[in-house]
């Protein structure tokens, strides 16, 4: 049998992730650094691009961009474009989240977490198409991972109405765009992360349910670093070159239970 490690190679890639300075975008972009990529870190704060870039490294660079409106996608594409002719992976991992009661849901709750959530990744793949084909001109093939919610598979317990619809609506245009873009030999699929130590989760969460929802994992604990850049690595990897328009829930087995 031959050595199944050169499927899950990532060395040499290129890959952006959005929303890359904190949480599980931080975590994503480790990961890769470590396996060998080289990663764009985009988020609105220059100073923690630049700040996560150091720390990370040299093939660590960084890409502030504002992706609430469409120019903002275009302007970091271009910005892309200033350091590499082509991007083999993009990780659509930028969002937001809100909560309040279901009669006082206000309408700017709706349109920050769909623009963010929803409408940005939607205009980031768009943006970034030329550097994804020219990374299929070279490779064979480019990949395209959007970061979706466990919230976006099963009602979730908070009242958290525009984070769990735009997290559903993210994972049925991870489908559309992959079924669109399978001829162009560009795979599109999202993971659905369970609880992961965040600066989103720590503000959504009160005393002690972090810990509540850990006991009550079926495995017993939240989720780690290693689990989650270990999913997007095999979604970027060779190994997954036939795997398109899948929705991966990295959560502990969370959703045994729901």
């Amino acid at each position: 049998m031959s050595d199944a490690a050169p499927s899950f190679d990532v060395a040499g890639r290129s890959v952006l992730v959005t929303g890359g300075t904190k949480g599980i975008g931080a975590m994503l972009a480790s990961g890769f650094i470590a396996g060998g990529a080289t990663v764009f870190i985009s988020a609105r704060s220059a100073e923690d691009c630049k700040s996560l870039a150091h720390e990370l490294g040299p093939r660590a660079i960084p890409i502030p961009a504002d992706l609430s409106t469409r120019t903002g996608a275009r302007r970091l594409a271009e910005d892309l474009a200033e350091h590499v002719d082509s991007l083999d992976v993009l990780i659509n991992n930028a969002g937001t989240t809100w909560g309040a009661d279901l009669e006082q849901y206000p309408d700017e709750g709706w349109d920050k977490v769909l623009a963010l959530n929803l409408k940005a990744p939607f205009q980031v793949v768009v943006a970034c198409l030329p550097a994804l084909r020219s990374a299929v001109a070279v490779r064979g093939t480019a990949r395209i991972i959007n970061i979706g919610s466990v919230d976006g598979l099963f009602v979730p317990r908070w009242e958290s109405y525009a984070y769990s619809a735009s997290k559903a609506g993210l994972h049925h245009l991870t489908r559309h765009l992959a079924k669109r873009l399978a001829a162009e030999k560009i795979t599109v699929n999202a993971i659905a992360p369970g609880i992961f130590e965040s600066r989103m989760t720590s503000r959504a969460f009160v005393p002690g349910e972090f810990e509540e929802l850990r006991d009550g994992n079926p495995l017993g604990r939240n989720g780690r670093a290693e689990d989650i850049a270990g999913a997007a690595i095999y979604l970027a990897s060779p190994a997954a070159g036939w795997v398109t328009g899948v929705v991966l829930p990295v959560d502990g087995g969370w959703g045994t239970l729901r």
